[in-house]
């Protein structure tokens, strides 16, 4: 087993361009992006093909078996002049630019005051999965999240060692199969993003901290299986483990909370656990991940599980949260699982009724923010209408009226096919199926309904009298628009309901785009060992930023126009390490 030790920060010089004046992308050196419209047709149709082939094709684009081939270090980062560190952890950031440069804003000051205590910047940055929004691509890491953090910290700190970044891959960063993920975070040469230093050769990583503390993050796939060369590499990082050490240990997705609903989702990692940390009978304290994009804390006797998806993705809300959770749960078809133990909600950020506030605000975002999605569902109800309202003309019979029979009866097809798809029914294993069915139906009935009300209303009105294609005209000027806005606010109800019931709840916030709410992690490893977790939430993120040219190297070349508040989401939460006793 090899160690990469810390390089002193003269030993990796950059050049760094000239401050920018302005937003001008052409000063900048990226092009600053909006929040992305979840609901925008084209967007869900290309999300849905790249991810059905990743999941059909996943094991023919998977690079991890190639990856044996690259450099298999463990990293030290356990000698320090204190015996002390500080890391930061965020995840889901690689959205619209005002979120995702209000959290790297946060991340790069040299410290930060939250509620009168003053917090060092990590000397390690860990971003635990979805770099990058909607798809990957090296565009997409260039203005969504590399610009961002290279303008919050665009050179190393002087007289500073030189912050390191590590980075996990999530299923967004997966949907090229690793290409634009490996050529930003594991170059052999120039490896920086800004002031952080780039480390890590492969999708997974090891490092050790100070205070006989470990860091492991495991790259799942999807949450398919962990490749063989992967489970050799942690085998290898895993010789320098002992009893008294302790364990942090990433993961691209929060499996425990999803295990509620589908058993087999933690399988990977308890099987991770039991296989790899186990024999060498050291204690995993933390399980960290990001994927669902709010701050979530189970704890149990001697674990804690933290979701932390905050760094600039759409808000999602915490009410349909359980309680309790089983980790692993009794359901599991694995017969070697780890003993399933019992851990309770401790936290979360935003709360249960901030989130149910929030989702109410569907009804004026919906359509705001996905004007496409309100163009498609206009589309379709006008076409529907149309077909209603021909099919009503011809009742006479014959040909005319087989005419226009023919393309309504596809339309209702094509109404309840979307609902019910949209209403994503799992296999009919999960006991959970019959509802997503349920509700898609219902969903596509009153979409139906809305039609015939429509219909109703156009075969009583003048225009439909006028020589065509005045009809038509004043279908596609008029009622077009006017339905289009009452479908949006029709699938608004939709989602409100189905989210009570468990489905959609994702739907019910992407398509609002959220951008408050915002969450990070700041940890310290005190000398005794003993690790400090400091939950940072950010109620509100900037939208006005004013260029600082004249600022120095490594100070930010956006400052935000109202100062941003970042405040501590809870007590911090204290973890007792091996030198340390048990609270």
């Amino acid at each position: 087993m090899s160690f990469v030790p810390r390089q002193d920060p003269a030993e990796s010089e950059q050049t760094v361009p000239d401050r920018p004046s302005s937003m001008d992308p052409q000063e900048l050196g990226f092009t600053p992006k909006g929040p992305i419209g979840w609901l925008a047709p084209l967007l869900l149709l290309s999300t849905g093909l790249r991810a059905l082939l990743a999941i059909l094709f996943g094991a023919y684009l998977d690079k991890r078996e190639l990856q044996n081939a690259l450099d298999d270090d463990v990293f030290d980062h356990s000698a320090t002049a204190d015996g002390d560190l500080w890391l930061d952890y965020v995840a889901d950031l690689g959205d619209g630019f005002d979120a995702t440069y209000s959290m790297a804003h946060l991340l790069a000051r040299p410290e930060l005051e939250v509620d009168g205590d003053l917090l060092p910047r990590g000397r390690l940055l860990l971003m635990g999965g979805d770099q990058v929004y909607p798809l990957a691509s090296g565009d997409g890491y260039e203005n969504r999240m590399k610009g961002p953090y290279r303008a919050a910290l665009p050179e190393a700190p002087a007289g500073e060692p030189r912050p390191t970044l590590f980075a996990l891959p999530g299923n967004h960063d997966w949907y090229d199969g690793l290409t634009a993920f490996l050529r930003l975070f594991a170059r052999r040469k120039d490896g920086h993003i800004g002031g952080w230093r780039t480390e890590q050769r492969r999708s997974y990583f090891a490092v050790k901290l100070p205070a006989n503390w470990w860091l492991f993050a495991v790259d799942e796939q999807f949450g398919a299986y962990i490749d063989d060369p992967q489970l050799l590499y942690f085998e290898r990082a895993a010789e320098g483990i002992g009893p008294d050490d302790r364990v942090v240990l990433m993961t691209p997705s929060p499996t425990w909370v999803k295990a509620a609903d589908a058993p087999e989702e933690y399988d990977a990692v308890d099987y991770f656990i039991r296989t790899i940390l186990a024999p060498t009978r050291a204690h995993v304290r933390v399980l960290v991940s990001g994927d669902l994009h709010h701050y979530a804390r189970y704890s149990g006797e001697d674990r804690e599980l933290i979701t932390c998806g905050g760094g600039g993705a759409y808000l999602l809300g915490t009410q349909n949260l359980p309680d309790e959770l089983t980790v692993p749960p009794r359901e599991t078809l694995t017969r070697s699982k780890s003993r399933s133990r019992t851990y309770q909600l401790a936290e979360r950020f935003p709360d249960a009724a901030t989130s149910r506030k929030w989702g109410w605000g569907v009804f004026h975002r919906l359509p705001r923010r996905n004007a496409g999605f309100a163009t498609m569902l206009g589309i379709i109800q006008t076409l529907t209408m149309l077909a209603m309202a021909g099919a009503g003309a011809a009742s006479q019979g014959g040909s005319i009226q087989r005419l226009f029979t023919i393309p309504l009866v596809l339309m209702l097809v094509i109404i309840m096919a979307a609902t019910i798809l949209f209403a994503q029914p799992p296999g009919a294993s999960s006991p959970k199926h019959v509802r997503h069915w349920i509700l898609g139906i219902l969903h596509g009935f009153a979409q139906i309904a809305l039609a015939v009300g429509g219909t109703y209303v156009w075969l009583r009105l003048e225009f439909r009298l006028w020589e065509w294609p005045g009809p038509l005209v004043v279908a596609a000027v008029a009622y077009g628009p006017l339905i289009a806005v009452l479908a949006t606010q029709l699938t608004a109800v939709y989602l409100l309901i189905a989210a009570s019931f468990g489905v959609n709840h994702n739907e019910l916030y992407a398509g609002q785009g959220i951008e408050d709410g915002k969450s990070f992690l700041r940890m310290h490893i005190d000398a005794d060992g003993t690790l400090t977790i400091h939950p940072i939430g950010l109620r509100k993120v900037c939208h006005e930023w004013v260029p600082d040219p004249t600022g120095t190297p490594a100070s930010p070349w956006l400052r935000p126009k109202t100062p941003l508040d970042p405040h501590r989401i809870e007590p911090p939460i204290k973890v007792a390490g091996p030198r340390a006793p048990r609270p």
